[in-house]
């Protein structure tokens, strides 16, 4: 099959490219197999959302089910071993991915409980029995950015398991996250784990800091205000990158963990499918591109970028000056930012936290079903 040209240019321009969708189905069919071959697809993210919406649609997972409610398992249970089945055949698919990048794409991404988001030791004990559940050296356990979650990081990588550091809005908890990671590269090494074998993104979101910001320029109103929309979240991801490369390729402390076979955590762009429609439809892809980095994208913005995106790969380096000033310019027209990421991180853990609890009710609901045949 021929990949995609869009894409692949994408891919070559250094950003591997991430599909943030899961279900039995897109496994079943042959489709996830058919998006490796054809749109340079080498990795996968999910989320409680993503699996709310898989488990609610068609037939897929019923057989399942039904056994499962023939062995007397609960819903907490049922959820856990639907999950990881399909985690780990998704690992299984992109296996080859895995070995060909030597180990750095071919990644699968499962999340901890959001209910354990402002809990650091549940956080922990949920991902390394997430680990052992999968059993797959390409999974990614994602662990929130949260006041809790980082410590959680840096324990979970110590303990030599990979992570994906999920709901990242502000450069500031960017660093913190950056530091949790090198944090437990030093305590793996110390406890004679293999760094080359430990793999770490930081999933920084993107289109919910525009919409957040925009909200709060339209209701300032003024000129000055609506020339701003839309230049907040590129921006913001500028930013990030920027840190990255002061972490990962200035500073003194990376080089060390390296030469101990140590890989640098790259940026993830998440959140990447455009909520305005005002704005171009590949907009948080197209203008998002340097190398190492990572974007995931709902099936909808991939199949956009397909059809006509464009590889921007002037769009990131060099712009942090330029990125700052927007910063600028927002605060003084009085939009306080510091508010908007906790905002933007509240809103984070709730969405997924409100969509794990309708997993669960579904999950309960089928189960019942099951049960009485």
């Amino acid at each position: 099959m021929t990949q995609n040209e869009k894409l692949a240019e994408l891919s070559a321009a250094g950003v591997s490219v991430w599909l943030d969708d899961l279900s039995r189905d897109l496994i079943g069919s042959g489709e996830l197999a058919e998006l490796i071959s054809t749109k340079s697809v080498v990795g996968v993210t999910t989320n409680p959302s993503i699996f709310q919406a898989a488990l609610s649609k068609g037939t897929a997972y019923n057989a399942q089910v039904t056994e499962l409610a023939a062995r007397g398992a609960d819903v907490d249970g049922t959820i856990r071993t639907v999950t990881t089945d399909d985690v780990r055949n998704a690992c299984d698919v992109l296996a080859p991915v895995y070995e060909e990048s030597d180990g750095v794409d071919g990644r699968v991404s499962i999340e901890v409980d959001p209910r354990l988001a402002h809990d650091t030791d549940g956080t922990v004990a949920q991902a390394i029995e997430l680990w052992k559940i999968v059993d797959r050296p390409n999974l990614l356990i994602k662990i929130p950015a949260t006041t809790a979650g980082l410590p959680a990081i840096t324990k979970v990588i110590a303990e030599g398991i990979s992570v994906n550091v999920t709901l990242i809005f502000s450069v500031e908890r960017y660093k913190d996250v950056m530091d949790a990671y090198l944090d437990g590269l030093d305590a793996a090494a110390e406890a004679g784990h293999d760094l080359s074998n430990i793999h770490s993104v930081a999933s920084f979101f993107v289109s919910r800091v525009d919409t957040e910001i925009d909200k709060r320029l339209d209701a300032i109103g003024t000129p000055e205000a609506m020339e701003l929309k839309g230049k907040a979240a590129l921006a913001n991801a500028r930013l990030a990158y920027s840190a990255y490369q002061q972490v990962f390729e200035v500073e003194s402390r990376f080089p060390d963990l390296l030469a101990h076979g140590a890989r640098p955590q790259r940026a993830l762009w998440a959140s990447t499918g455009v909520k305005n429609p005002d704005y171009p439809d590949t907009l948080y892809v197209s203008e998002l591109v340097a190398p190492n980095t990572v974007n995931t994208m709902p099936g909808k913005t991939m199949d956009a970028f397909a059809d006509h995106g464009w590889v921007n790969t002037g769009s990131i380096i060099g712009l942090a000056q330029e990125s700052q000033e927007v910063f600028d310019k927002i605060a003084a027209l009085g939009v306080d930012t510091v508010d908007v990421f906790k905002v933007l991180e509240d809103e984070g853990v709730s969405k997924f936290e409100d969509a794990w609890n309708d997993l669960l009710n579904a999950t309960a609901e089928q189960l019942s079903a099951a049960i009485k045949g």
